[in-house]
């Protein structure tokens, strides 16, 4: 028997789900993204509600397997180099990155999209251009807010994700040998596929 009370209930229940006042997770607002190197398995959730410009161009490359037999070539340490700034991991499709196919992305700076670059943060490298990020990308060791917007390098990188496994393997990378900052032999990134 439904009473007036379950009349009420019922018509409150059925106006929520027409009117959409219920909050929902946006779909695909995270998603999780395996980096299967030489040296072992890095996890990245990337955060598409807060830089989807940013994760979307990242995808469109993890999708085409374009990351597939590409390397991680640059690690920045202060154990090497006192003086830096930053310590990072970079990879992406470098030196092969001169496809026409290779569009640059507009900067999703970190002062809209509230991400930072500290430690494990993932985010997309880019020239002295702000606009001009496609493939390459880096790993934040420590905290890396120098890199934000609004800081000394003005508009700053953009943030896109963070690593949720597999720090230990960013560590170890950034430990590989190197002259400089170019990683020799550079360490293999023998595929990229989302997990979740």
């Amino acid at each position: 028997m439904v009473t007036n009370v379950n009349r009420v209930a019922l018509l409150a229940l059925a106006l929520l789900m027409t009117t959409g006042a219920a909050p929902r997770p946006a779909p695909g607002a995270t998603t999780d993204v395996a980096i299967r190197t030489s040296d072992g398995t890095i996890v990245v959730r990337l955060d598409g509600a807060h830089a989807p410009g940013t994760v979307k161009n990242f995808l469109h490359y993890v999708d085409a397997h374009s990351y597939d037999n590409t390397t991680f070539y640059r690690t920045v340490s202060r154990a090497r180099e006192p003086q830096s700034k930053i310590e990072v991991i970079q990879g992406g499709l470098n030196p092969q990155s001169t496809s026409p196919m290779i569009v640059p992305i507009p900067l999703e700076p970190t002062s809209k999209t509230g991400l930072h670059n500290t430690d494990g943060v993932i985010s997309m490298a880019r020239t002295s251009d702000p606009n001009s990020a496609t493939t390459e990308f880096f790993i934040c060791i420590g905290d890396n807010r120098f890199l934000d917007a609004g800081g000394p390098l003005g508009p700053g990188y953009a943030a896109f994700g963070r690593v949720v496994r597999g720090m230990d393997v960013v560590r170890k990378i950034q430990r590989a040998n190197a002259q400089g900052e170019t990683l020799t032999p550079p360490v293999r990134i023998l595929g990229m596929t989302r997990v979740r």
